[in-house]
């Protein structure tokens, strides 16, 4: 630490020695020497460059010092009072393609090219003020409004639309600027606002869209409980449906089984009728033959069996009542009968 005082005290003895003063750049500076008289050198503006931060010695009188801001600046062009560039009004007023009346807040972000400061000294500006004042400002402006311009009323309400002007903005600076030793880093829009009269009828427009949305949704929400409703009238007719197809489906079934149990019964009724027909016919083709009349006796003498049967002849005029065993007579006679069947 000592040894930087010293080295201070040095030099501010060889300064005033010599007669030269020092000249100091800040951290984002750089500085441009202009030589009034050429004693040691050329004169006019010196194409060097003195780096930031640091401290010259030159002599005063025949040397004059300028310092260039090399750090990013915004310009600030706004509807606000108490902020941006200036504590008035200051945003682009501007009038659309389609002819309505729009202001808009614009930040210009640019900063100096170091490698230019001397060129900017010698045909552009002394100082950073003037520079952003009497350069920067007009300009920007001046293209912007321009460009921003051409935009349609209802593009401002746009985001990409905005962003893409500005940066068609930016390009159109930077090729005027840039030769200046200018460098433009951005081009932003903030806020934006119209005549009061376009700007009450583009409410208008939105309360009258938003309606009509609310009308669509309305419209779309009632086609859809339309379509809700109608599924399920159909489902309900579907089950309905079905429900009477599975009752005709079942009656059916039990129809036909009944029919199948009808025309199985009919053909038992029918074969024991054909059994009981054909035993008819047997039978009476039995009856009808040699035997037949053998077997009637039979049958009559076993349907006579264990019967007392009395009877009682009429003669001469009158009852007799001598009385006659007839099941003695029928067996005596079916004795008989057959006796002659077997001779024959």
């Amino acid at each position: 630490m000592k040894r930087f005082i010293y080295s201070i005290i040095f030099l501010l003895a060889i300064s005033a020695i010599s007669g030269c003063v020092p000249h100091t750049t800040g951290e984002t500076e750089v500085g441009v020497r202009t030589r009034k008289f050429g004693l040691f050198g050329a004169k006019g503006v010196e194409e060097k460059i003195y780096s930031q931060g640091s401290t010259y010695f030159f002599m005063p009188f025949i040397n004059d010092w300028n310092v260039f801001d090399t750090k990013l600046q915004n310009l600030e062009m706004t509807f606000a009072e108490n902020r941006g560039d200036r504590k008035s009004q200051d945003d682009l007023v501007l009038k659309t393609i389609d002819g309505n009346d729009i202001s808009l807040d614009v930040i210009i972000a640019y900063r100096i090219d170091a490698a230019k400061a001397p060129y900017i000294l010698q045909y552009v500006a002394k100082d950073d003020r003037t520079l952003r004042d009497m350069i920067v400002r007009t300009i920007a402006r001046s293209k912007p409004r321009d460009i921003f311009g051409e935009l349609k009323t209802e593009a401002f309400y746009v985001t990409e639309s905005r962003e893409a002007q500005a940066n068609k903005a930016k390009i159109e600076l930077q090729n005027t600027l840039g030769p200046m030793g200018i460098i433009i880093e951005k081009v932003m829009t903030n806020d934006y606002r119209f005549n009061p009269e376009y700007t009450k009828a583009i409410e208008d427009k939105k309360v009258a869209d938003q309606q009509v949305e609310k009308n669509k949704s309305a419209q779309h929400a009632a086609l859809e409980e339309y379509k809700r409703k109608l599924e399920e009238t159909k489902g309900e007719v579907n089950k309905l449906v079905a429900d009477a197809d599975g009752q005709y489906q079942k009656a059916q079934i039990e129809v036909d089984v009944y029919l199948e149990q009808q025309k199985l019964l009919a053909d038992a009724i029918k074969a024991e009728g054909i059994a009981e027909a054909k035993g008819i016919m047997e039978m009476n083709k039995a009856l009808a033959g040699t035997g037949g009349e053998v077997m009637v006796k039979l049958k009559i003498a076993e349907a006579l069996q264990g019967k007392n049967i009395s009877l009682l002849p009429v003669s001469e005029g009158g009852m007799n009542l001598k009385t006659t065993d007839v099941n003695r007579l029928i067996e005596t006679m079916g004795v008989k009968a057959m006796s002659e069947t077997k001779k024959k």
